[in-house]
């Protein structure tokens, strides 16, 4: 694997972000310092983060193992909507955003980006967007850190394969847990229970 060296700007290192087609789901690129012993970087550093625009109070941070071909979403939380920066530890997945926040002129649309722990991507999903991400390596640990604690009471999902929002998964549907292959359609959940913009 080549190691780039990172760019640096006084004693602070600089990361490429990039807005997806859903401009307020953001594509972060750390910068990674390696050699022949292996890598760094920083995953969070709260002040760099908020002069690209992302403002987060982390409360709880998940990693979750699957294997090929699972997937596991679209999931959000509502009333207390939860911000990610999500990220791949070992493995690949394809990761997807969906905006579901009422009065947006993307509402239903999707974003999706492939993130492996060789590439070492970041994406940032803000409050009021779905998430969810199908595992395309043997297996794949992801690691997601959240603006609130998760809450069962909370809890929501909308259908993966829902075709008005058409998400273009890698694989077919496989390994959902009972509550996402039961999951409804954007159209069918109530507008009160979806947040707003």
């Amino acid at each position: 694997m080549r190691w780039r060296k990172a760019r640096r700007n006084g004693n602070r290192a600089a990361m490429k972000v990039t807005p997806t087609r859903l401009s307020d789901v953001l594509l972060i690129e750390p910068d990674v310092y390696g050699d022949a012993r292996g890598w760094f970087m920083e995953s969070w550093q709260a002040e760099r983060y908020q002069t690209q625009g992302i403002q987060a109070d982390f409360t709880q941070a998940n990693l979750s193992y699957s294997e090929y071909g699972v997937l596991r979403g679209l999931h959000y939380q509502y009333p207390e909507p939860q911000g990610k920066l999500v990220m791949v530890v070992s493995g690949t997945v394809f990761d997807v955003a969906v905006d579901i926040r009422r009065g947006s002129a993307t509402f239903g649309q999707w974003a999706g980006l492939e993130l492996s722990g060789e590439n070492h991507r970041q994406l940032w999903i803000p409050e009021g967007f779905a998430h969810g991400f199908q595992v395309l390596s043997a297996h794949a640990v992801f690691a997601y850190f959240c603006t609130r604690k998760y809450c069962a009471d909370y809890d929501a999902v909308v259908a993966c394969n829902d075709p008005d929002i058409g998400v273009q998964w890698t694989l077919p549907p496989a390994g959902l847990s009972a509550k996402d292959a039961a999951a409804p359609r954007l159209s069918a959940i109530d507008a009160d229970r979806l947040p707003e913009l």
